[in-house]
Parts: structure tokens; C-alpha cells; sequence
């Protein structure tokens, strides 16, 4: 299965957009937030531009922050981020706070392909822990960072890259994007004689309990959990967790919802003629916020082909959350 993976490093900030359960996310008016955590601090810090480039910056210097604060900018009206583990893309500028300049930045591309846990950047800058608590999709936030509202080997790492070794910095974030952490919805019935069982825990995060029995000579598709968002349609590709299991082995062979590398678990978006054709089949006609399971007999997935952690003549068991879409021609190819 096509997979990537989010890794938050320099070259992320310099020339690539940041990718950055309740198992959804929530309406705005379900969540508390203060617009300006500390407004004698924030008046002092003035942000211009569009919201789809980057941001002009007008502070006055030197720029010393006692301690972090933020304050909106701008108001997205989409989702909120009510836990830190929700994926998201986020573009974001750092600049230096002795001197008002611009020390790193993302691309600004308009690529909201590549996603990833807001915790993992809130691990490096503790300061934007509560700048994006309760922050919404299309929201602009100034953050005032401290020298501990950056973690110390975050520093040392991003030195390279011009950061200076202490001091306060200005960061702008740009709410691109935020997608729940797991499906959810009506939980739908399924006659499942034979079939493979789903058990989720608390966080949504689904684990599969494969049958002592022949499995399937055709593909089987079964909504769990039936979403209220749209229905995929065809130039969509499906931002998705999944989990796949072969049927003999019992065992995973990928898994979304794996860490990476120390990072937390991303979604990945996945054009539909970018997969094995049972995969693509479960995928027809789902709606955002659904969890599918699905049963790939091998000439429906990858047939005498051999891959890790699949047997040639293998068939497949994936449960896949549709977390939400972006245009396939959008994707990357991987």
C-alpha cells in the first residue's frame, strides 16, 4: 500500500509546506478559547498580507517575551483543533525577535496533501501548544515565543538553519487544514459470520480480529461507521488512516496509525486509481467521517505479487477511516 511518511525538519521549514481522539474534531462554539492571551504583549507585534501567502511582519525590536502568548489574527470558521494528536497542514514563518527578520518559512504552496499531528510540532515549540488549542481551519495566529517556548534540541537542531541559540522569536501559523483524528459517525450493523471482527479503542484507533475460517473468494466491503460528511467523488483523494492485516498470517503489514521516526501517526491522502482495486472498491461511494472494512481476495489486491509482510496469493483485510478529501491531482506521486 502507498504510504508516506511526516517528518518535521529544517528542509520542511524552509521549503515545504508544515504538515503537519475525541475521534473528531469539533465545531468552534464547542471550544473555549481567549482571542488574545496577552494583549500587552501581542500589541506589540503587528501581522499584514494575505492569508494565502506568507505574512509580512511588523514588530517592535528588540523583542523580548517574557513568556508565550498568542492572539488570533485572522478567524477560520472550520474545524477546530480539540486535541493535539488531529492532523492538519499548517504554513508557518519564524522570525527572529532581536531584529524583526524573517529566519524560516514555509513554501506557502497551497499543498494540503501532506498531513501530520499538530503534537508533533507543539513537541519542538512548546508555545504553540496553546496558540492552536481551539484554533480553527483558516485561522492566522501570531505567536510570541519565549526562550523556553522552544524546545533545547529543537533549537540546536534548527541552528543550522539560522535560528539563533537563545532569545524570543515571532512565529505566524496559518491554519490550513484540520481533519478529526479517527472516523466517526453512526456506528452501522453488519452480519459478520465469517467475516473479520473491528475493536477500536478509546481514541478510535481500530484493531482487527481475523476468523478461524476460509476467507472470501470476492471482495466484502462493510461500513462500520457511517460519516456525515460528502461522498467521495471521483478527482477526490481520500485523506485516510487504514490498517491492513493479512487473512492466513493474521499479522499487520501497514499501519497509518504507527508512529514514525518518534513522530505521531499521520493520515495519508491517496488518489483511488493509486490503489489495489479492492481497496479502491471499498472507497466508492463512502462519505467523509466513515470507517470501512474490506476483504481483497488476492486477484483483487496483489495477486502472486510478493511485498513486505505479504505472501504472494494473499488476501487482505484493511479498516479505513476516511478522515476527509483533497484533489487527487493535488497528491504528490509517490
Amino acid at each position: 500500500m502507498r504510504r508516506t511518511t511526516a517528518v518535521l525538519s529544517i528542509a520542511a521549514l524552509v521549503g515545504l509546506g508544515l504538515v503537519g481522539c475525541a475521534p473528531a474534531g469539533t465545531a468552534a462554539a464547542d471550544c473555549d478559547r481567549v482571542a488574545d492571551s496577552d494583549p500587552a504583549t501581542m500589541s506589540l507585534i503587528g501581522v499584514s498580507g494575505d492569508l494565502a501567502s506568507a505574512p509580512q511582519l511588523d514588530v517592535r525590536t528588540p523583542f523580548v517575551a517574557e513568556d508565550d502568548a498568542y492572539a488570533d489574527i485572522e478567524h477560520g470558521d472550520g474545524m477546530a483543533i480539540t486535541h493535539l494528536d488531529q492532523p492538519g497542514v499548517l504554513d508557518i514563518s519564524l522570525f527572529d525577535g532581536e531584529t524583526g527578520s524573517k529566519l524560516l518559512g514555509t513554501a506557502y504552496d497551497g499543498d494540503l496533501s501532506s498531513f501530520s499531528a499538530f503534537s508533533g510540532w507543539t513537541q519542538q515549540f512548546p508555545a504553540f501548544e496553546d496558540a492552536l488549542m481551539c484554533a480553527t481551519e483558516g485561522s492566522r495566529i501570531a505567536v510570541a515565543i519565549s526562550q523556553d517556548g522552544i524546545a533545547e534540541d529543537a533549537r540546536a537542531y534548527y541552528e543550522q538553519a539560522g535560528l539563533p541559540a537563545e532569545g524570543s522569536l515571532v512565529a505566524v501559523i496559518d491554519v490550513r487544514k484540520v481533519l478529526p483524528r479517527a472516523a466517526s459517525g453512526q456506528v452501522q450493523f453488519n452480519a459478520g459470520i465469517g467475516l473479520p471482527s473491528v475493536v477500536r479503542t478509546p481514541d478510535g484507533v481500530p484493531g482487527i480480529i481475523v476468523p478461524d475460517a476460509d476467507a472470501p473468494k470476492d471482495v466484502v466491503v462493510q461500513t462500520l461507521i457511517k460519516g456525515d460528511g460528502p461522498a467521495l467523488g471521483a478527482d477526490d483523494a481520500p485523506v485516510v488512516h487504514y490498517t491492513g492485516v493479512t487473512w492466513a498470517e493474521r499479522e499487520v503489514f501497514d499501519s497509518t496509525w504507527q508512529a514514525q521516526e518518534g513522530m505521531p501517526a499521520s493520515p495519508v491522502a491517496i488518489p483511488q486509481d493509486e490503489v489495489v482495486p479492492g481497496f479502491a472498491k471499498a472507497l466508492e461511494g463512502q462519505t467523509v467521517g466513515s470507517q470501512v472494512m474490506v476483504v481483497i481476495p488476492p486477484d483483487q489486491g496483489y495477486g502472486e505479487e510478493e511485498r513486505t509482510g505479504i505472501p504472494a496469493n494473499s488476501t487482505l483485510v484493511f479498516v479505513i477511516d476516511v478522515l476527509g478529501t483533497v484533489p487527487a491531482d493535488t497528491v504528490a506521486a509517490q
